[in-house]
């Protein structure tokens, strides 16, 4: 697998709370430059980010990040305002307590709630999986599924864990035909991509892919390997 297929399948992150404009603007940059799915940015810098990249790259987004226990009433708006700012695509991190308690109809309300803030966006849902259980997991590749959200996504990437090639397994598994996989936490290499997109991943959550593919076009005079 090329380079630009795997860059194709990646959304090029930057939410680390210190992230200022110009750095959002440089990931912005790299987007467009290198094809990625698109850029996943913090919530107050959605509208800028809209306005200066217009339809180069879609803008995706974070809501209720990163513990996910934010009442519902309060995700549903952050949605609402990031689809107004101009959000293409949203994160959402559910709230594992109502898991832990196996509150699923709580679990799936939620999602649903935010899928209709959404307003035709596409939606990917984060369990988290490094605090879950396989039975937790599989419970909720369910209430994903019929929820109507498009993408299970493994992790924040702020906790204690991230993608594992076993969860994607997992997934794919349990998951309902017209729901997408996103791995997110820990791809650092091509050899990780490729894995991850030939276990089922249909996106990746990374910002190193973009560095690898700078760094190969450096060495090869401006271009990136095929």
């Amino acid at each position: 697998m090329n380079i630009k297929d795997i860059l194709k399948k990646c959304d090029h992150t930057l939410l680390k709370p210190t992230a200022t404009w110009a750095e959002i603007k440089g990931i912005c940059d790299e987007g467009i430059k290198y094809g990625v799915a698109s850029v996943c940015i913090p919530p107050c810098y959605v509208k800028r980010a809209k306005q200066y990249v217009g339809n180069k790259v879609p803008v995706c987004t974070v809501i209720g990040f990163p513990n996910g226990y934010n009442a519902t009433d309060v995700k549903v708006y952050e949605t609402e305002r990031a689809i107004a700012d101009g959000a293409d695509e949203i994160d959402m991190v559910i709230n594992i307590g109502k898991v832990k308690e196996s509150d699923y109809n709580a679990v799936k309300e939620e999602i649903s709630a935010v899928k209709k803030a959404c307003k035709g966006k596409i939606l990917k849902v984060i369990i988290e999986t490094c605090l879950l259980t396989d039975e937790e997991k599989t419970a909720l590749c369910r209430i994903v599924t019929e929820s109507g959200a498009e993408y299970i996504k493994t992790s924040t990437g702020f906790s204690v864990g991230g993608a594992t090639l076993g969860d994607i397994k997992l997934f794919s598994e349990n998951i309902g035909k017209d729901v997408k996989i996103k791995a997110a936490g820990g791809i650092s290499t091509v050899e990780d991509a490729e894995k991850f997109i030939e276990a089922g991943a249909d996106r990746l959550g990374t910002s190193r892919i973009v560095k690898i593919a700078k760094g190969l076009e450096n060495n090869n005079g401006g271009k990136t390997n095929e």
